[in-house]
């Protein structure tokens, strides 16, 4: 049978034409498609953006290798001073009562305070964490001050004003700033910088060193705590606000030296206040 060579020519028209509009229907398709992925992308992009700013800042300026090595940098050196509740200082101290307790060195009577005090331990440090947790800051302040004045002023004294002076750091703890500006805000002297001399010294002539410890036999990250004598054998004495087993064990200097002198890299490690 002969095939009319014009009706082929018009099926093969329409078939052609059908082809295309089928292309032209799926290219639609599929730009209306990475459209709404694009918009959508762009919506979730924004609602990240606006509720964590620091997060895509940071994600922004450093690749992840970088914002890993600045986390670890963080927890080595004493920004990170949160106590987990299963570490063996929270076990240990957590709902116990300190209250009354003071240390007894060359006349020198020290007011002890624990940051897990079943007194204040659960009590908020900012917004955050507890006291029990991250307080050690202030805890130590408060060592210093009621030990110096005479006066008492516990932790969540010192906590309540650490963070109506912006000296809070939600999410790890202090900042260094803390020591010296609780020291002045409260009448006392304080002086940083200090050598391994000057830390005997000041410890030999009564004053009070506060010092911020990175991870070692003290803590898992960062941690305040007070020199509060030395022995004649030049033996370390400490009040440590989150251990008062560590607070009645002697210390060599070399310890406290290796363990704190890494916080140098973020700040003053070493405070002597005095009257």
């Amino acid at each position: 049978m002969a095939v009319d060579p014009i009706m082929a020519k018009c099926f093969i028209s329409m078939a052609v034409q059908g082809a295309t509009q089928e292309q032209k229907r799926k290219r639609l398709f599929s730009a209306i498609l990475m459209g709404v992925i694009f918009l959508l992308l762009f919506v979730a992009f924004l609602v990240y953006l606006l509720t964590s700013p620091l997060s895509v800042f940071m994600e922004l300026a450093f690749p992840k290798a970088e914002l890993d090595a600045i986390e670890n940098f963080q927890k080595e050196y004493g920004f990170n001073q949160n106590i987990g509740i299963y570490e063996q200082d929270y076990v240990e101290s957590n709902r116990q009562s300190y209250e009354g307790m003071i240390f007894i060195e060359n006349g020198i009577e020290v007011t002890y305070y624990n940051q897990m005090d079943e007194r204040w331990a659960d009590m908020m440090y900012g917004t955050s964490s507890t006291i029990g947790q991250a307080g050690c800051g202030p805890t130590s302040m408060a060592i210093v001050i009621s030990t110096l004045t005479g006066e008492f002023h516990d932790p969540v004294e010192l906590s309540q004003w650490s963070v109506e002076n912006g000296y809070r750091c939600e999410g790890n703890g202090s900042y260094h700033s803390l020591i010296p500006a609780a020291a002045s805000a409260y009448g006392l002297t304080c002086e940083g910088n200090l050598t391994e001399e000057g830390i005997v010294e000041a410890l030999s002539s009564g004053k009070l060193v506060v010092v911020i410890m990175s991870r070692g036999h003290f803590t898992k990250g960062g941690h305040f705590i007070v020199l509060r004598g030395i022995t004649r054998e030049g033996k370390i004495l400490v009040a440590d606000p989150a251990s008062y087993n560590r607070s009645n064990q002697e210390w060599d200097l070399s310890i406290i030296l290796s363990e704190s002198n890494k916080a140098m890299a973020v700040g003053e490690p070493y405070w002597a206040i005095g009257n």
